[in-house]
């Protein structure tokens, strides 16, 4: 949920563009336009009713370490097989350990080859949508290595790719208006 200090963000943000596109508004104007924005009536309204930031702990995403030991099984796999993209590289010197982030479409992970940052063997689980698509698309790279079926689960359709290093990426999308597997929730 907007919490009130993002809601003003927004509000100045879009008072901001406006005024770039010679469109003068007044702050209260944009915080008007911003509260409607959100589904309340009024600023008032939305000021009543949005939480206060900092009300407690509040986590954003989780990204996951898998551990590697071959760069480039590393790449082939995850950048050529899953279509990932290099976000970073970092090696604390030449000849040492590679410490890479890749992402694709919203997804990140952490790859390390530097002993103890994970555990090889390892499951990552990723609710994902377009999984038919996705499907397709792997098999239609034709990677000698991997060839993942889609897998109708009692939540969703699956497809469990494994990677050079034991580890395994289970990609699921749930069915419509079902949520996370009694597993997946930790229960």
């Amino acid at each position: 949920m907007v919490t009130i200090d993002q809601a003003k963000a927004m509000a100045k943000h879009l008072r901001n563009q406006l005024a770039a596109e010679d469109i003068p508004r007044s702050h209260s104007a944009c915080l008007e336009i911003t509260a409607r924005q959100l589904g309340f009536r009024d600023w008032n309204t939305a000021a009543a009713q949005l939480p206060e930031t900092g009300t407690g702990p509040s986590f954003t995403r989780a990204i996951p370490i898998l551990r590697i030991f071959d760069e480039a099984k590393a790449r082939e796999f995850y950048l050529d097989f899953l279509g990932f993209t290099v976000e970073f590289e970092h090696r604390f010197g030449t000849g040492m350990p590679l410490y890479m982030g890749v992402i694709r479409a919203g997804l990140i992970l952490h790859l390390s080859a530097h002993h103890g940052d994970a555990t090889p063997g390892s499951t990552v689980f990723v609710p994902m949508t377009g999984i038919k698509g996705f499907h397709r698309e792997l098999l239609d790279t034709h990677y000698g290595y991997n060839r993942p079926g889609l897998e109708r689960a009692p939540w969703g359709q699956q497809v469990e790719v494994h990677d050079p290093f034991g580890n395994r990426i289970r990609f699921c999308e749930y069915h419509i208006g079902d949520e996370a597997p009694d597993a997946a929730k930790g229960g």
